[in-house]
């Protein structure tokens, strides 16, 4: 299988966890809109859901298919969200945020009673890192708020480049909150959770891009079918 096709692959699987009245969390990138796509098949089929997307873009895909959607104000409590990932170890800790929706993304997930992740094998690594975290930030005093982040990081044994993300035509990447995002090229996280932690004492830092202890469980889909991974 191509990439693409082990992402829908993963985003299939996934499906079979969705059931008549749920209330979903829908994810952002790639592989979750295979999955959007995929729901919206069964929503047209008969299936009865309601959506909360995590961006404006799975917004107006989910939208389109003719999915119910609703927000986290009407309703506050899920019971599931599929979304993809960028990186994933061993014990479910998860690099989010190369799509920029990290914040909408983890408050949907934290919204909702279990998380499933769903992602093509190459996503599936021993340690996070090779991937850039990426981290949102306040406008307002952003450069003081990334030293404190390196200082951060270089005590947690992460070490490397902090850039502001830009667009293609080389203004600065604003998030759907108004929000930087910095993109940390640690190359290895040796501690995600007490990085996880610390990022969010940081007044500058909206979140971080670090999902530690929220997934129950990653759909990964490879040449030799599809896999699932509880944590460890």
């Amino acid at each position: 299988m191509t990439p693409d096709e082990q992402k829908r692959a993963a985003a299939a699987k996934a499906l079979d966890y969705v059931t008549e009245g749920m209330k979903l969390g829908l994810g952002t990138g790639s592989t979750a809109a295979h999955f959007v796509d995929l729901l919206g098949g069964r929503v047209k089929q008969g299936l009865g859901v309601i959506c909360v997307p995590t961006s404006k873009a799975t917004h107006k895909q989910a939208e389109a298919l003719g999915i119910p959607l609703t927000t986290l104000d009407e309703t506050p409590s899920l019971d599931l969200t599929v979304d993809g990932a960028d990186e994933l170890d061993g014990a479910l800790n998860l690099t989010k945020g190369g799509g920029g929706a990290l914040l909408r993304e983890k408050i949907v997930a934290m919204a909702s009673d279990r998380m499933i992740v769903i992602a093509d094998e190459s996503k599936v690594v021993e340690n996070l890192g090779a991937f850039d975290l990426p981290i949102e930030v306040v406008p307002f005093g952003a450069g003081a708020t990334v030293i404190m982040i390196e200082k951060l990081a270089a005590g947690l044994g992460c070490k490397g480049p902090v850039t502001r993300r830009k667009t293609a035509s080389g203004e600065d990447f604003i998030t759907d909150g108004g929000h930087y995002i910095y993109d940390c090229a640690f190359g290895v996280i040796p501690d995600p959770v007490a990085l996880d932690s610390g990022l969010n004492k940081i007044p500058g830092v909206v979140e971080n891009g670090l999902f530690t202890g929220i997934a129950a469980l990653a759909v990964i889909a490879g040449d030799d079918g599809v896999r699932e991974i509880k944590p460890a």
